[in-house]
């Protein structure tokens, strides 16, 4: 939740680059070469140069000592260049597989049905990659806690009336659960930190019981998972964080230049990159309304029971800085 958790991997969505090494063989082999053949024409020409300062001599000895570990070194970029344009081949395609899979999967299930399900079979397969499938899928498939699973002691039977049966068939099981409290909500939009985190999957798994913010968590995650299709990790930006009567602000319903301080991220990369992909790609733009229509809800439906800081620990969510470089790119803060 806090800047602090940088570096830490983070498990939904796989929001951590790949490590980036130092000198590799084909620069250690340039200088190398470049170094072998500075001393030998530079002892030839010291030792066997013979005399003469005459222009034409100067600018050829130049050359015969210089243009070579040019040559080496254009070699040695094109063969950097090379490997580069490999790997990124390779990563793309792989981002595309992913995004394919994803989509496939959402056509499959739906948005509007796929509901707390959805989310809790994915977060099963993102914790069997972690190695963690025992302890994830204790969790995410233990039973209701005492607490939520104790049913209201039935009158007897002869002062029922005809009404009260009704009622409490009728009764959804939605209406039965504890209201989700504050500290679990922005926990879940923050997602756990890592496979370990006991704590924050305890959390995510109560947000999935109520219905409106399951959905949000399932519309955050995927707008997560496709920035970081992209290179785009929201625990790389650093927003300016607004005040919380400006969240306030928002969840009354202001818009437009009066909540212009919530678009707090600044990174043009990321800005450029997601504003690309809004205007391309069909399926991110449908998930990034969605995930902003749901949180525009979500934030008006957590403020009014707020304490001003839980509002500044929600704005700094994960959910929330996704939410602040979406909205600046759909022009939510214009």
């Amino acid at each position: 939740m806090a800047d602090s958790n940088d570096s830490q991997p983070t498990p939904l969505g796989i929001y951590e680059r790949s490590p980036k090494g130092g000198l590799s063989g084909i620069e250690i082999a340039a200088m190398a070469l470049s170094l072998g053949w500075l001393l030998l024409s530079g002892g030839f020409f010291l030792m066997w140069g013979g005399e003469g300062t005459d222009g034409l001599r100067f600018v050829l000895t130049l050359m015969v000592v210089f243009m070579p570990v040019a040559l080496i070194w254009v070699a040695a970029t094109a063969a950097r260049a090379s490997r580069v344009m490999r790997e990124e081949s390779a990563r793309l395609q792989t981002a595309i597989d992913a995004i394919r899979n994803a989509y496939l999967a959402q056509a499959q299930a739906g948005r509007k049905d796929a509901g707390a399900g959805s989310i809790a079979k994915k977060l099963d397969e993102i914790a069997a990659a972690q190695r963690k499938t025992e302890t994830a899928l204790a969790i995410f498939t233990s039973t209701r806690t005492a607490a939520s699973a104790q049913a209201p002691v039935p009158a007897p039977a002869a002062e029922m009336t005809e009404d009260q049966p009704a009622l409490s068939l009728g009764t959804p099981a939605e209406a039965l659960q504890p209201p989700l409290a504050n500290a679990d909500f922005i926990r879940a939009l923050n997602f756990p930190e890592t496979a370990e985190d006991e704590q924050g999957f305890t959390a995510l798994r109560r947000a999935l019981k109520d219905r409106p913010t399951a959905q949000l968590i399932q519309a955050a995650q995927d707008v997560l998972t496709l920035l970081s299709q992209d290179g785009i990790y929201m625990d790389d930006l650093r927003p300016d964080m607004a005040r919380p009567e400006i969240w306030r602000a928002f969840a009354d319903g202001a818009r437009g230049r009066a909540i212009a301080a919530l678009g707090g991220v600044r990174d043009r990369s990321s800005l450029a990159l997601t504003a690309g992909r809004m205007k391309q790609d069909p399926i991110f733009r449908d998930a990034a309304h969605h995930f902003l229509r749901l949180f525009d809800k979500g934030v008006a439906r957590f403020a009014p029971e707020a304490s001003d800081s839980e509002v500044s620990e929600l704005a700094n969510t994960r959910s929330a800085r996704a939410f602040m470089l979406l909205g600046r790119v759909a022009g939510t803060f214009d």
